[in-house]
């Protein structure tokens, strides 16, 4: 495992999903970490049960005041700060462009993509002066190919995640700071739940896995842990010489066409044309 041993952290949206799964990670390799998210009561029974090394601070990551504050609460609580996972998100509206609310849009985009701009704005200062530090987004494979989200408008946000990422790393790479991105595929989590208005999201997060299990090549559906792997990779000095990227962890989805029915598909073909299939 890579290490991050003396190493500070700030993670949100680490109520549930994906990022439980980055500061329980992080957590095993060695960091201290802040853990950032609406909900009170899940986020202070997640820093209870990883220990000490954690810390919860309830945090609307659309709210500047309130990032202020979850960076200020780090530093006083733990002295320093190495990285900052910008994780927080959820679905947008969903349906036609001609049905999405204007409020939905502006909700989604705020949620989404300019919670990640708030979060390097607010951190950027702070890695530039001590030249070093490591910033992640959580992109989506839906910022990079079109249908893959129940939303357009998640789609949209993320693709701007993604763009931003880029962007803000040729800058701050200057000051030796490091800029990246996660794409993450069919995660199974309680988002898809969320998404499509089920009662109780976090309940789905199971079901997901078993429908999800055949959406890509590798024959399974993804797992919070496989984005929490890569974090730790780049919140490590492992990944020093990487910046400026997005690594896409969706088990072959958007790699092309499934094998076995690009097969299918030629052999269909061949007897449409009267060759002999063997």
């Amino acid at each position: 495992m890579f290490k991050l041993d003396g190493k500070v952290a700030i993670v949100t949206g680490a109520t549930s999903g994906i990022g439980v799964s980055i500061a329980e990670k992080f957590v095993e390799a060695g960091a201290k970490v802040v853990i950032a998210g609406r909900r009170r009561a899940e986020g202070e029974a997640v820093a209870k049960r990883l220990g000490a090394q954690v810390r919860f601070k309830q945090t609307d990551v659309t709210d500047e005041a309130q990032m202020k504050a979850l960076i200020a609460d780090a530093l006083s609580g733990f002295g320093r700060l190495d990285c900052i996972v910008n994780n927080a998100g959820g679905p947008g509206p969903v349906g036609s462009i001609e049905t999405i609310p204007v409020d939905g849009f502006d909700a989604c985009v705020a949620l989404n993509c300019r919670s990640v701009m708030l979060g390097m704005k607010l951190t950027a200062p702070i890695f530039r002066k001590q030249r070093s530090g490591s910033i992640i987004n959580v992109g989506s494979i839906a910022a990079l190919r079109a249908g893959f989200s129940s939303s357009m408008v998640y789609s949209m946000a993320k693709a701007g995640v993604v763009h931003l990422t880029k962007v803000v790393a040729m800058e701050l790479a200057e000051a030796n700071v490091r800029v990246n991105s996660i794409s993450p595929g069919a995660i199974a989590t309680g988002i898809f739940g969320k998404a499509l208005g089920a009662a109780d999201p976090e309940r789905t997060a199971a079901i997901a896995r078993q429908v999800l299990a055949k959406a890509q090549p590798i024959p399974r559906a993804g797992l919070p842990e496989d984005i929490a792997g890569a974090a730790v990779y780049l919140a490590s000095d492992e990944s020093s010489f990487v910046t400026a990227h997005d690594i896409v962890i969706d088990g072959g989805m958007i790699g092309g066409r499934f094998w076995t029915a690009q097969q299918d598909g030629l052999n269909n073909m061949r007897k449409a044309f009267g060759v002999s299939v063997e």
